[in-house]
């Protein structure tokens, strides 16, 4: 059985998009939304199926909410719901609304250089 179609090694072909010519084996197919369009565009025009067009093809579960949740009533200090503000002037101005819980710890050393 013959095929029917030649190889097409030397066959040219206009890019459908800008209309230069190229070697008709180096278009390529144009696809949008998963399906071929019969379009072939040269390497300059030719662009990827982007994946933006693809929403609304696949379902995307993603849950918001926690079932049957519990609150956190840990209110003291060192608790969950502790807040510390960090910063001037909203945090340690010892207004007493925004008590100053943070410690901050340094040590400056020393550095000693031998030379033989």
């Amino acid at each position: 059985m013959s095929n029917k179609f030649t190889t097409g090694v030397r066959a040219i072909a206009d890019c459908d998009r800008c209309g230069q010519q190229y070697k008709l084996k180096q278009l390529k197919e144009l696809v949008v939304r998963t399906k071929k369009t019969n379009m072939f565009v040269c390497p300059e025009c030719w662009e990827p199926d982007h994946p933006q067009n693809m929403q609304g093809m696949y379902v995307v579960e993603d849950p918001q909410a926690v079932r049957n949740p519990r609150p956190d009533n840990s209110l003291g200090p060192g608790g969950s719901r502790d807040i510390q503000w960090g910063w001037n002037p909203v945090g340690m101005a010892n207004n007493g609304v925004t008590p100053n819980t943070a410690l901050m710890q340094g040590k400056v050393g020393t550095v000693t250089v031998t030379i033989s």
